[in-house]
């Protein structure tokens, strides 16, 4: 490649979220301080940032303005850095991103599948570019000057029709109008009124909220204060899991720097408007993720829901008109205010304006965060963004919206994303979960463990969620095992849909989707444990046993050198024989074999 001319005051920006800090990017940044010292280079700044999206490339490392993408870096890797591309303008091959592909490196961030394919960002606009610990580069980027135009020359009631007029739907998963939720509580009269920021993200995967709070937790903060402004509340709270501490310290300073700066406090850049704000870390419980249970541990009570009416709005925390809002809802608030409502509203589809931030997981070439246009397909994230299904797989299926989601087959890829196609098909929007299945998967298996989860969070209130959950359980337990009947699937069904219909909260009336979705779209596997006794996707151990053809083993032994259990037995240059007594079914003996391609491992349907 052409190397970049030496510009003067290069930056280096070092990703430290969560998932670049778990592979000691904090230690990498210490060795760029180190080595540029040591070379006598003043002149490159290094600057900290949140997540930029690619979380399994981490940690990742940009040099601007030359545009170069460093991923998978290690402290050794920082010298070579220094020496090679910072003095001699000759950036480091082996350190670039290898694209999936094309098994091609590729040295530009912008020239990666993975962030060329996401060009209209709103909520994370700023994460990985800026500093989250520093108010000044916020400011540099735009930051409050949506405050200051709300606060210096709109009425709460402009702010609200604004809003209104943008189309913007709440991203916590029931996509209700933002701007409607806000006119409503600014009509009760009762005061105090509190603004709460939903940050309690606790789906198997996702990791949306807790990004943009590490990476631009100042958006989410403005976009709190104007949404307490509209609805006239003088205090607020941000409701974090506690499992989310560097979430939690960088929007504690984000607190502090906004105070000192006048945007947050009394007489908010001053106005007569004051407001506080405070963080509130919950103990990790699944079903504080909706509201009225979230409010009760606001409370210091149990986190549990309760039957509404009255709605929030109405008699919310300590009883008060509280308006409830998700983190990316609240991000997306300082620009809808500084572009207008009609910028907005060009973004997405006539039912859904703006963008869908999904966590990308499972298998899948990039996983990562994501964010979309509303109405594009599911189609364009996994194989564009996503890089398609690695190894030569075929992508099976696809679940969106976290562990209450829908999982659906692949005829589904060319469903457009947004509230109402995702719903029509089975499965929901949700938070903004995507989990990726390859060919291998059984869905029986994934229904089971999706159901565990939310079982298991069942807060225990209302008798459906709580003994529904629990029976589903047991059947896809009994199935998996293979002693289930053919009636088990007709119990199961039906089963789900009184969850569904009878339990009191959301939570509850979607925990059967999983279940409700592979029933509909992969009936056949649930048929094949029941009457056949075979897991198709061999994952269920029970339905599985592992036997060595004769006719196609080549005697290599490689089989008996990897068996973890000791179950394969045979002298050199004889056929091999499992114990089946011993044999765990971890499928080692399969995935050595160097003659698999030809079946020589045969899996039959277990004893039933």
């Amino acid at each position: 490649m052409k190397a970049p001319e030496n510009p003067k005051n290069r930056t280096i920006f070092i990703c430290q979220g969560t998932g670049c800090v778990s592979s000691n990017s904090p230690k990498i940044e210490d060795a760029f301080v180190k080595q540029l010292g040591n070379a006598g280079i003043s002149d490159v700044h290094i600057k900290l940032t949140g997540c930029h999206g690619f979380c399994q490339q981490g940690p990742i490392v940009i040099v601007e303005p030359d545009d170069i993408f460093y991923c998978g870096l290690a402290e050794a890797d920082v010298p070579e850095i220094v020496d090679s591309h910072i003095r001699n303008n000759k950036p480091v091959d082996r350190l670039f991103y290898i694209d999936p592909k094309t098994k091609e490196r590729v040295p530009h961030y912008k020239d990666i599948d993975f962030y060329k394919h996401q060009q209209r960002k709103v909520v994370l606009r700023n994460c990985g570019h800026i500093n989250p610990e520093d108010i000044n580069d916020y400011l540099q980027v735009g930051g409050y000057k949506a405050l200051e135009k709300v606060i210096k020359s709109m009425t709460p009631e402009q702010v609200i029709e604004e809003v209104k007029r943008s189309g913007l739907r709440g991203r916590g998963g029931a996509g209700f109008s933002a701007g409607m939720k806000w006119e409503f509580c600014r009509r009760e009269r009762a005061t105090p009124k509190y603004i709460i920021c939903n940050g309690d993200e606790g789906d198997p995967g996702a990791f949306m909220d807790r990004s943009t709070l590490e990476a631009d937790p100042h958006t989410v903060l403005e976009g709190m204060i104007i949404a307490g402004y509209a609805i006239g509340a003088s205090e607020g709270y941000i409701y974090v899991r506690a499992e989310y501490p560097l979430a939690v310290k960088r929007f504690k300073i984000a607190l502090e720097q906004a105070e000192e700066r006048g945007f947050l406090g009394k007489n908010i850049l001053g106005s007569d408007y004051s407001l506080s704000i405070h963080v509130k870390e919950g103990a990790g419980a699944f079903v504080c993720g909706e509201e009225t249970a979230l409010m009760a541990s606001i409370e210091g009570k149990r986190g549990m829901p309760r039957a509404r009416p009255p709605y929030p709005a109405q008699r919310g925390v300590w009883g008060k008109p509280t308006t409830i809002n998700n983190v990316k809802t609240l991000a997306s608030i300082p620009v809808i205010i500084a572009n207008g409502a009609d910028w907005f509203s060009q973004i997405g589809t006539q039912d859904t304006k703006g963008t869908a931030v999904f966590a990308l997981t499972g298998n899948i070439a990039n996983s990562g965060l994501v964010e979309v246009p509303m109405g594009g397909t599911i189609r364009d994230i996994i194989f564009d963004i996503g890089g398609g299904i690695p190894n030569g797989r075929k992508l099976k299926a696809v679940q969106t919206g976290g562990p209450s989601g829908g999982c659906l087959p692949m005829s589904f890829v060319d469903t457009p994303i947004d509230f109402k196609s995702l719903t029509d098909a089975g499965s929901i929007m949700g938070s903004g979960g995507m989990v990726v299945m390859d060919d291998r998967t059984c869905m029986v298996d994934i229904a089971h463990y999706f159901l565990s989860f939310t079982q298991e969070e069942s807060c225990g209130k209302c008798t459906p969620c709580r003994v529904g959950t629990r029976r589903m359980l047991e059947i896809l337990a009994k199935i998996k095992s293979g002693k289930g009947q053919k009636e088990d699937i007709v119990k199961l069904f039906a089963l789900a849909k009184t969850v569904e219909a009878g339990s009191l909260c959301n939570l509850g009336k979607t925990a059967p989707n999983p279940v409700l979705t592979t029933l509909r779209y992969f009936r056949d596997e649930y048929e094949a444990h029941v009457n056949e006794g075979k897991c198709p996707a061999l994952v269920c151990k029970a339905l599985i046993a592992y036997r060595i053809d004769p006719a196609k083993c080549i005697c290599c032994g490689l089989c008996k050198r990897n068996c973890p259990a000791e179950a394969i037995q045979g002298a050199p240059k004889v056929t091999h024989v499992i114990d089946e007594k011993k044999c765990i079914r971890c499928s080692v003996c399969l995935q050595v074999c160097p003659e698999k391609a030809s079946a020589v491992f045969k899996t039959t349907g277990g004893s039933r």
